[in-house]
């Protein structure tokens, strides 16, 4: 039931504009990261320790909001259809096996922006109020 509620928030944001219009919700890399767009899988699957690449292969690092952030409740709503208390399992789940760990855990989006204007390979969500010039954001799809 939680699943089809998920999919059916994702379905929602996705008709109603995508990942970019979601409240104040943007996907960012540096302004020297060459790319412009992922799709909402690649971003999901980077952000869940199943890639640590973009799709050009350079390397991808996520960046986390705080647990609790209700930008990232939001974000893994979008990306991942999993609501936060799937996310506390699915971490569980991924460092008892050995299989991952979840992104660096950062205190803000301004905090976050900082770190990803400094470095091409990282990515993060941010509050849209916390953009500038050193990073771009990119476009989300379907």
């Amino acid at each position: 039931m939680l699943k089809l509620f998920a999919r059916c928030a994702l379905a929602a944001l996705l008709w109603f504009g995508g990942l970019a219009q979601a409240a104040d919700l943007v996907v960012i890399v540096s302004a020297r990261n060459p790319l412009a767009s992922l799709r909402a899988d690649q971003v999901a699957a980077i952000f869940l320790a199943q890639s640590g690449r973009f799709p050009g292969g350079g390397e991808a690092q996520a960046l986390d909001l705080p647990l609790g952030s209700p930008l990232r409740d939001e974000f893994y709503l979008s990306v991942a259809a999993r609501s936060p208390a799937l996310m506390k399992a699915y971490w569980s789940k991924m460092v008892f096996t050995g299989r991952g760990h979840p992104p660096r855990e950062l205190p803000g989006s301004v905090a976050a922006r900082r770190l990803v204007a400094e470095n091409p390979a990282m990515i993060a969500y941010i509050d849209k109020s916390a953009l500038d010039a050193s990073v771009k954001v990119l476009q989300v799809t379907p």
